[in-house]
């Protein structure tokens, strides 16, 4: 069974704070012999998934350990880990729940309940809920980073992935690292989508309007100057439904702005509430929901600024939260959810909508498992196609990992360490740099990894690398700029991503601290102490504002695990932590 929106508000002021999940609803709702069972519910039943990052097979990948809320989030989702965020959603332990929405315990329960996700087993979850909620009324959303992340999206230029949610059935979508490809190559890709691709967000600059390359493109719009529709209206079980578009607003900024020079991006409140009012006003929709690609903490903020919207379907933080935030604003309540990320889960929300509004609600945020869902037969022949041409490449095997490779989490994580050591040991460099992305799936230990893996964990559209000296200052002038982007206490200030990685270095942060402040004590891997006015060799990768002379990273790291044969990390660079003792988004952290 679910709960309903009433009694989920109920329940929510017993526990005496907005967002809070008393102990035991999930626990004794949810059982592994119902995991798909989800009842029928109201007319109009709503799927998200996001941030698949182009994994077409089903993966392994780890929850963090790490993700710090500090501030107006501490103590609140989506900053919990392990047995905190188990606590807040009621969640039982050692259970196939507890394997999926936490890192508890990861290699032995991957061991026992397999790989998740895989577009083949997503499909066979997606046509199960249609079949069950019956023909109009769903709708599939994609909330973006499906084009990005793996060999074959790269070599195809997501063409693989536009392919395979044409056969998923995926109706509206949003994007980011879709962004990633030159402009003509991301209007190549929405034209051959078959649902609607939404982005209110996303304009032509001034400049560009004079003689705009793509004018004749079907959702430019120059009086108002969208390079994208904003909203689309849909029929879903006997109700109008508008989904409004957002784009990841920091795009240009986080991202190389030289492949798509004529659109701009941005937060944009006034004009979400502009969009929301007109098409509250124009429309006259049942529904109003905002398929967003911010983040939660950013959606948690603009929910509660922007009234009129019903819910937002949540991306780019990766977060799996397995029920909505409730978020209160001018205009009433807006429910603010996040699915997670690589494929690895479906989101359900069923609506009752009557007389022209939302009347309640059941929410259930499934885990795809590979093992329990068979896999649908015709997406798996597809899959199989698109990576036939790579096979050779993607099979081949590098080296052995001895204990757990993973990425996602705060600070450093085994495979970003891998490719810090690759950068210092090939690049001959005495420190190196490697992006904080969320993206990058799991290796588990005695697993072969292979270049399929490599690309997993790279495959990105400026992956050269650069060997250059750096001075003290600049270095910590690095780290405390992501570290910002990190920690800032306003949402709107945060970008997404996770604290750049090193290696060969060493450092204090005290993430509580305001900007400039938050790193001290940087040192070389033996212990001297990095001097602001002297100069090192620095490697790195993924430059954003010119393209970097080096060989692609994937390169880099081939060389480097074909010499290592076994992978067993001897030093991680992660740093000393200051001022988070007690918080409940940081366990079993593992300093350098």
């Amino acid at each position: 069974m679910s709960i309903s929106r009433r009694e989920f508000l109920r329940l929510m002021g017993l526990a005496g704070a907005a967002g809070m999940m008393p102990g035991s609803i999930f626990a004794a709702a949810r059982q592994p012999a119902d995991l798909y069972e989800v009842p029928k519910f109201g007319n109009v039943s709503l799927l998200h998934f996001t941030d698949t990052h182009a994994q077409l097979n089903p993966i392994y990948f780890r929850e963090p350990n790490v993700n710090l809320g500090l501030g107006y989030a501490f103590n609140k989702a989506p900053h919990l880990v392990g047995d905190k965020l188990l606590n807040h959603f009621g969640i039982a332990p050692n259970g196939i729940e507890s394997h999926a929405f936490s890192y508890l315990n990861f290699d032995a329960a991957s061991a026992k309940y397999g790989k998740i996700g895989g577009f083949a087993h997503l499909r066979t979850l997606v046509d199960r809920i249609r079949a069950e909620r019956g023909p109009g009324n769903t709708l599939l959303m994609d909330g973006g980073d499906t084009w990005q992340g793996s060999g074959t999206a790269y070599w195809t230029r997501g063409k693989d992935m536009v392919g395979a949610c044409n056969m998923l059935g995926v109706d509206v979508m949003t994007g980011h690292w879709e962004f990633t490809y030159l402009d003509k190559e991301v209007i190549s890709n929405i034209h051959d989508f078959k649902g609607d691709f939404v982005a209110q967000n996303v304009k032509v600059s001034d400049d560009a309007l004079f003689d705009y390359k793509f004018a004749d493109f079907d959702g430019f719009d120059e009086d108002e100057g969208n390079a994208f529709k904003p909203y689309v209206i849909k029929n879903v079980g006997g109700a109008r439904v508008a989904v409004i578009g957002q784009a990841f607003p920091y795009t240009p900024i986080a991202n190389p702005q030289r492949f798509i020079p004529d659109w701009t991006f941005g937060i944009q409140d006034e004009s979400m509430q502009a969009v929301v009012d007109m098409v509250r006003e124009n429309e006259k929709p049942d529904v109003v929901v905002v398929l967003s690609h911010n983040g939660m903490d950013v959606d948690i903020k603009m929910a509660s600024r922007v009234s009129g919207i019903d819910a937002i379907f949540g991306g780019h933080t990766h977060d799996g939260m397995p029920a909505p935030t409730v978020v209160k604003n001018a205009g009433g309540k807006t429910l603010v959810t996040n699915a997670g990320s690589n494929g690895k889960f479906l989101g359900v929300m069923d609506l009752e909508v009557k007389g022209g509004k939302v009347r309640d609600f059941r929410y259930r945020l499934l885990p795809v498992f590979s093992n329990l869902l068979p896999a649908d037969k015709e997406m798996q022949a597809y899959i199989d196609g698109v990576r036939a041409p790579y096979k050779a490449q993607l099979d081949e095997k590098l080296a052995v990992a001895e204990e757990t490779l993973y990425r996602r989490g705060n600070f450093n994580g085994t495979f970003d360490q891998v490719i810090c050591d690759a950068l210092t040991e090939v690049n001959d460099a005495q420190i190196s740099l490697s992006p904080g992305f969320r993206w990058g799936t799991t290796v588990l230990p005695g697993q072969t990894i292979t270049m399929d893996n490599v690309m997993d964990q790279t495959s990105i559209t400026y992956p050269e690398t650069y060997r250059r000296e750096m001075s003290g200052a600049d270095i910590k002038a690095i780290l405390e700029d992501v570290s910002d982007n990190l920690f800032n206490k306003d949402p709107y200030y945060q970008q997404g991503g996770d604290m750049v990685r090193v290696g060969g270095l060493d450092y204090v942060c005290e993430p509580g601290k305001g900007f400039g402040k938050r790193i001290t004590n940087m040192t070389l891997n033996d212990g001297t102490a990095i001097d602001a006015d002297k100069k090192y060799v620095v490697a790195g990768w993924a430059t954003v504002g010119s393209k970097s002379p080096g060989r692609p990273i994937w390169d880099v790291v081939g060389d480097y695990l074909r010499h290592q044969k076994t992978v067993k990390i001897k030093k991680l660079n992660t740093p000393k932590l200051v001022g988070v003792k007690g918080n409940p988004g940081i366990a079993e952290y593992r300093s350098s």
